[in-house]
């Protein structure tokens, strides 16, 4: 059987009070393709945060864990791996 594969994008910062700066944005109405790029360190921002379709055991685990239990166009909230804070936006 094949596993789940799922499509998201994220926002990755160093620090949680940036990403809750990017939230704010989020919720006012910006477009989280243009917040990725203008904030995320993660070299996905070229493309809008788009980290494309994976199954279980890609990422590390805090980040599945987050985006396997977000609904088709959920954005997450704050989720702290060792590269820092993500905002995960699940797309399929």
């Amino acid at each position: 059987m094949a596993s789940e594969q799922i499509h998201v994008r994220h926002i990755l910062v160093e620090h949680q009070y940036e990403l809750e700066d990017v939230k704010r944005k989020l919720d006012q109405g910006e477009a989280f393709e243009s917040l990725a790029q203008k904030f995320s360190t993660c070299p996905s921002k070229r493309q809008g945060g788009d980290l494309g379709t994976f199954g279980r055991g890609r990422m590390v685990e805090a980040f599945e864990e987050a985006a396997f239990a977000l609904k088709v166009g959920e954005t997450s909230g704050p989720v702290r791996t060792r590269f820092g804070y993500h905002l995960i936006q699940r797309l399929s």
